[in-house]
């Protein structure tokens, strides 16, 4: 059995086997297979017929099945995310990057030759949301930029390519758990959007601290917000502070391999135990893991891991405070609130810093 590089080692041959027959994406971004017989290695979600057991070599990295010889498959793709590796998904991604305004439908999905559910299951699979839920959230955050600049409620939702007013508000709603004019008054705490390689962010800031930073596709946002909102008296506008400039800056250096550590300020909305947790989780270092029982012993309290694992759901601020650096204790990717393929590409990402 191979090792991973600064990983935890990779489960028995009999549960890998059992993974590539059932095409678990639970091992997305955590074990590879490299065929004997072919000589190529896959992802163990790869759709190719299913080799025999005995020829079967088990890897945790891509480039462990590389320096073992094997060369990758090209139906599945190993060498980039697993989103990456489906050609409907690349696809569609390339046409909402080209046209992120355009008001996408299942009759735009027909005309392209493609079936409205298989992309439905495609992008649930990978990114846990539907094609038309990603291309609502790209008009929508078009609206949001036009708001945070002073425009009208008018201009905002042409700008968001909506059909009516309502429809800006119930979408608006249903992001920040109030309707966009309660954005514009005065406020302690503003909130801006911020593009990121994996999606879109939403930052909440004052002159002093993050407070909030949430992929904006994250089913909990609404919830998040409302929270943070009631905790600061409703004092959460949209604009931006030096915080925001700072938050932005540090996410594309550490995207581009030039940061290891988002050195930002925070103020974290907790309990003292939560607190603890989010704390223990900045130390871990970038391109390592940990398993809730050892981020539970890490803070003196072994017994308290269903308590640690609720704390690190329950993370508001994303990457800064890295809960993504949880995983299962026999070394999968186990739930993360950002989609399990953010999780994927983020450990892929830290590889590179161990």
């Amino acid at each position: 059995m191979e090792k991973g590089n600064a990983m935890l080692d990779l489960p028995d041959h009999d549960t890998l086997y059992d993974a590539l027959l059932a095409r678990d994406p639970a091992f997305e971004g955590r074990a590879l297979v490299g065929v004997t017989t072919t000589g190529i290695f896959c992802r163990l979600t790869c759709p190719a017929r299913k080799p025999l057991p005995q020829n079967c070599r088990w890897f945790a990295s891509a480039e462990a099945a590389q320096a073992a010889g094997f060369r990758p498959c090209r139906r599945c793709h190993p060498l980039g995310p697993s989103a990456e590796g489906d050609p409907l998904v690349r696809d569609l991604m390339a046409r909402l990057q080209e046209r992120p305004d355009h008001r996408w439908s299942e009759s735009d999905l027909l005309a392209l030759g493609h079936d409205p559910s298989t992309v439905r299951r495609a992008f649930k699979r990978h990114f846990g949301q539907s094609f038309l839920e990603m291309a609502r959230a790209a008009r929508l955050r078009g609206g949001m930029a036009s708001l945070t600049k002073g425009s009208t409620m008018i201009e905002a939702q042409l700008e968001a390519a909506f059909d009516s007013a309502s429809g800006f508000r119930t979408a608006f709603g249903r992001l920040f758990g109030h309707a966009p004019h309660q954005m514009r008054q005065g406020s302690d705490l503003l909130a801006d959007w911020i593009d990121t390689p994996l999606g879109g962010m939403i930052a909440i800031a004052d002159d002093r601290a993050l407070h909030l930073l949430e992929f904006i596709d994250r089913k909990a946002l609404p919830d998040g917000l409302r929270r943070l909102s009631a905790h600061v008296g409703g004092r959460v506008g949209l604009g931006r502070t030096p915080v925001h400039d700072l938050t932005e800056a540090q996410l594309a250096a550490y995207f581009a391999g030039r940061a290891r550590r988002l050195d930002v300020p925070v103020t974290l909305h907790g309990t003292p135990f939560q607190q603890q947790v989010w704390r223990a989780l900045q130390a871990i270092p970038a391109g390592e893991t940990r398993s809730y029982a050892q981020l539970a012993a890490t803070i003196d309290r072994p017994t308290a891991i269903r308590a640690v694992a609720r704390a690190n759901a329950t993370n508001r601020i994303a990457l800064v405070v890295p809960c993504h650096r949880v995983i299962g204790a026999d070394g999968t990717l186990t739930g993360y609130a950002g989609g399990l393929w953010r999780k994927e590409k983020l450990i892929a990402i830290e590889r590179g810093y161990a």
